[in-house]
């Protein structure tokens, strides 16, 4: 058994903020949704690895009424502490708050925690 993707919720047109966040400031890559699942709005995203391979699945769906996961959240593990670090700093450079509070309290990792632009939290590991 394997994840095949983490599903976060927006509000009704939320998707551009959507593709800021995790397109623009994680650089996952915005994936086609089926045509049966295209009119229920929202927006899918990956991100692959050096040959090609899915490795993190993030789909962004349309809630109404919509309540952001503040304690829940995807963790993200990225090839190592240098793409952490950079992430941060591009979420950083697009105004999204990035807490490093945390950093060395997951043995094996640094990490920080973040929130998409509709309060949704994320965690970022590097090894």
């Amino acid at each position: 058994m394997r994840l095949h993707h983490v599903q976060v919720a927006c509000p009704p047109g939320g998707e551009e903020a959507a593709r800021r966040f995790y397109g623009d400031g994680l650089g996952m890559t915005e994936v086609e949704k089926p045509a049966e699942l295209a009119a229920r709005g929202g927006a899918w995203f990956r991100a692959y690895d050096a040959a090609g391979g899915v490795v993190a699945e993030i789909h962004v769906g349309v809630e109404e009424p919509f309540a952001p996961a503040r304690k829940a959240h995807p963790a993200l593990l990225l090839e190592d502490v240098r793409a952490l670090e950079a992430t941060a700093a591009r979420l950083a450079g697009l105004g999204f708050e990035v807490d490093w509070s945390q950093r060395h309290t997951f043995p094996g990792y640094e990490r920080f925690h973040t929130f998409d632009e509709h309060g949704n939290r994320l965690e970022a590991l590097g090894a």
